[in-house]
């Protein structure tokens, strides 16, 4: 049940301390109401490696967001999260991440994974098995470890995000794992 495999997806790398503000571009804070619109311009700001042009333009549904250290660092735009997932990321893979950006996407139902992403190479194929703890590059052919989420974590991205389980649970359920 869920979404405990993510794959087969490209990566699109990026640098360290990437911040809210490029991934939500504060030229377009006008449509923090429409999220689909913002969605379009999800990390306009911030540099690919290997390319020029704009990530918004190039990935497709399914695909990974691979950084550095302090992914999410910056003011807390809680839509920042939110546009990743709409725009059709798989999940965020970085080095580490900023504990309100970290949190939000939980919320929202977005996989974000905490490990060493210095061996994941641009347009790698990945696949994520979020129950086992391990991210497998297909392109190089190795698995990165990384510390299982807590089971609760599981459960809320599974279905879907925070609000969504609570309606589920009729209120917020936290069972012992």
């Amino acid at each position: 049940m869920g979404i405990n495999k993510i794959g087969d997806g490209q990566a699109w790398k990026f640098g360290d301390d990437i911040s809210t503000d490029l991934i939500a571009p504060g030229q377009y804070f006008h449509l923090r109401s429409n999220l689909s619109e913002l969605a379009k311009h999800v990390l306009e700001g911030a540099e690919v490696e290997h390319t020029d042009s704009k990530f918004a333009e190039l990935f497709s549904q399914g695909d990974f967001v691979v950084a550095g250290r302090n992914f999410g660092m910056g003011s807390s735009r809680e839509h920042a999260a939110a546009i990743i997932k709409i725009s059709g990321v798989s999940a965020v893979l970085a080095k580490s991440f900023a504990r309100i950006f970290f949190r939000n996407a939980i919320n929202v139902g977005l996989p974000v994974i905490q490990c060493d992403t210095g061996r994941i190479e641009p347009l790698d194929i990945l696949q994520l098995n979020l129950k086992e703890g391990f991210v497998e590059d297909k392109t190089r052919n190795f698995k990165l470890p990384f510390a299982p989420l807590p089971g609760i974590m599981l459960r809320i991205l599974n279905s879907g995000g925070l609000r969504k389980y609570v309606k589920e649970h009729n209120g917020l359920v936290l069972p012992r794992d």
